[in-house]
């Protein structure tokens, strides 16, 4: 049985939420020539259960139930081994692993091809969508204590986008022809739907202007893209600065215990952080021009390594570069929002939360009680 196994291992805010979806809503499809994206059922999505196997590996649990994803990782090899053709396994925690536990995948995943692909971003665009990624997903710290400790290599974020530890780490006993890594382009389609994604074509340093990112991983993984047809509306937009210092003072206020259940999922970052709160004339947040030095350092570190290492680059070296701003064009503190602003989005926020609450059934009125006193702390706000 011959079997060609693509582990993509992120890096997060590079596209993947667009890509693990587009290929589970075209997976039927996917899987009639040749190419499978695997679930474990019916009833469990593949980027589920990609991701609960990813935490197995890795031996973590990420707030869910204790026990909640073991047995995944095991769950998951079994089906890739019984599939001949292409496997994709994709999941954006995978990059900051561990040697041992890369090393535990290579040994359950040996008698296939094994392929390594990692998804790359300049850190212009992915310090600051970081940043609004981990507050979306309950941490409290501000925007320069984030700088301050990505620029020591600390947050889990900035571990998952140092490229040559992250492919020297997975790529230990692999040839580079298969190593590949795809570049997010600079220059956005907006005919896309996924923000992190931007245009240019398969190639393996130039690019040509007018394709989606989806193309460059189609190339990687062999898919025609009329094989998948159906296009993903998930999206994981932005916050400007007024909205993500908002989301920052709730996650203040809130213990960790509510932090971590699922209602919070459910109200603060689903509702708020990726629905309500999106889109509006807020700032965007930027990375603060006196970090672009260092930030031009990083990327050519990173190129220099991928043009020694021999790897396959999907894309153009460029990508990884930030572009900085116009001299004149401000610059938007998310730590320091004016109290005008912040009122402003803070009075949305409780108007959304208000009818989220009115719409909710509450036999026992206890989830009215608990939104009237979230409420009033927005209002002490």
């Amino acid at each position: 049985m011959s079997r060609r196994v693509y582990l993509h291992i992120g890096a997060p805010k590079t596209g993947t939420t667009y890509l693990q979806d587009r290929l589970t809503l075209n997976a039927a499809s996917l899987a009639d020539h040749g190419i499978h994206f695997p679930s474990r059922s019916p009833l469990v999505s593949p980027g589920l259960f990609h991701f609960r196997a990813a935490l197995d590996l890795l031996g973590q649990d990420w707030g869910g139930v204790p026990g909640h994803a073991d047995g995944n990782w095991d769950a998951l090899v079994k089906r890739i081994r019984r599939k001949s053709g292409t496997v994709v396994v994709s999941h954006e925690i995978l990059a900051p692993a561990r040697a041992d536990h890369v090393a535990r995948a290579m040994v359950d995943l040996s008698g296939s091809e094994l392929h390594v692909v990692y998804s790359a971003r300049d850190l212009g665009r992915a310090i600051p969508a970081a940043w609004q990624e981990s507050i979306k997903q309950g941490r409290r710290w501000s925007y320069r204590k984030f700088l301050r400790k990505s620029r020591r290599g600390k947050p889990w974020f900035f571990r998952a986008f140092d490229l040559p530890t992250v492919l020297a780490t997975w790529g230990s006993g692999l040839p580079p022809e298969r190593i590949h890594v795809v570049t997010v382009p600079h220059r956005p389609d907006p005919t896309h739907l996924d923000p992190e994604a931007s245009t240019s074509s398969p190639g393996p340093v130039e690019a040509t202007p007018g394709d989606p990112l989806w193309l460059r991983f189609c190339g990687v993984f062999g898919i025609d893209p009329a094989w998948a047809p159906r296009d993903s509306d998930r999206t994981n937009r932005s916050l400007g600065v007024a909205e993500a210092q908002l989301i920052r003072q709730l996650n203040r206020r809130l213990d960790r215990v509510t932090r971590r259940e699922a209602s919070f999922d459910a109200l603060i970052r689903e509702m708020l952080a990726q629905d309500e709160l999106v889109g509006r004339s807020s700032a965007p947040v930027r990375l603060p021009p006196a970090h672009y030095d260092w930030a031009e350092q990083v990327s050519e570190r990173w190129i220099d390594y991928l043009q020694q290492s021999g790897v396959d680059v999907v894309g153009d070296y460029d990508d990884l570069r930030p572009v900085r701003p116009p001299e004149d064009a401000p610059w938007h503190n998310p730590d320091r929002v004016p109290p005008r602003q912040r009122l402003q989005v803070s009075l949305d926020a409780l108007a959304a939360m208000t009818r989220e609450a009115a719409a909710r059934p509450d036999p026992d009125q206890r989830f009215t009680r608990r939104m009237r006193q979230h409420a009033e702390r927005l209002r002490g706000q």
